[in-house]
């Protein structure tokens, strides 16, 4: 099951370099890495392009900025039977196609992410990253449990690096291009109706900017709030206001 790896960016120059650097050390190598930029001022689209010769790396131009966007057109250009939609500033172990593929081959699973450790250079947020893992299982527990028992719903979020079958994906209608934020957690609605979600025992490394720029306080807060909303049927629309873009 061939997987094709999807990558959303905006303005990410500071972390790509490294992300993609850690992606040519995959063994087995994806079958491609789909970069798809939003309209980035900085140095990210140069970046990309100077690893196109040691990485099955191709670049799209979105006419229209939006994560939800980029990455469905990531999809859409894709070849793999496998998505794997991978931020620019999270870094994936060795053995990820395998570990990815492995899962899959279960066919009552329809898609899983991994355990994100949220890091940075002073500083490791274990505290928020144990939360973040736990809260793939409350939050359905609470506000959806019908799917969480009988469906095995878990939400899944962006810096877990999600994955999961292309024919599952095109079926579910892909990300919801309407919305700004929870684009996964909507995917995961629409998934485990084809089939249980997964968090896997494997850790993936993000960035805490955002935390180091908010605050551990402010970040908690703000993350509790946004999934408390939303849960509750708060418009993701509407939640964006509280979620700054931080780079």
């Amino acid at each position: 099951m061939p997987v094709s790896i999807i990558i959303p960016t905006w303005n990410e120059a500071a972390c790509l370099g490294r992300t993609l650097g850690v992606l040519q050390n995959l063994n087995p190598p994806p079958r491609e890495i789909v970069l798809v930029d939003g309209g980035s001022s900085d140095r990210t689209v140069a970046i990309a392009a100077a690893w196109s010769d040691r990485l099955p790396l191709t670049v799209i131009q979105a006419s229209v900025a939006g994560r939800s966007v980029q990455m469905n057109l990531g999809a859409q250009a894709a070849q793999g039977n496998i998505l794997c939609f991978l931020h620019a500033d999270t870094l994936v172990p060795d053995d990820l196609v395998t570990v990815v593929e492995s899962t899959l081959a279960n066919p009552t699973v329809a898609g899983g992410g991994f355990i994100s450790l949220m890091a940075g250079p002073k500083a490791t947020r274990w505290g928020i990253s144990l939360h973040n893992a736990l809260k793939t299982y409350y939050a359905p527990l609470l506000f959806r449990p019908h799917l969480f028992f009988a469906r095995g719903l878990r939400l899944l979020f962006g810096d877990q690096v999600m994955f999961c079958r292309r024919a599952d994906f095109i079926a579910c209608g892909g990300f919801d291009p309407a919305l700004p934020i929870m684009e996964e957690a909507d995917l995961c609605l629409k998934l485990c109706r084809r089939g249980r979600l997964r968090q896997l025992s494997r850790v993936v490394q993000s960035s805490d900017r955002r935390v180091a720029a908010w605050g551990a306080l402010k970040a908690n807060a703000i993350y509790l709030m946004i999934g408390l909303l939303w849960g509750l049927g708060v418009p993701a629309t509407a939640l964006k206001r509280f979620y700054e873009e931080v780079r």
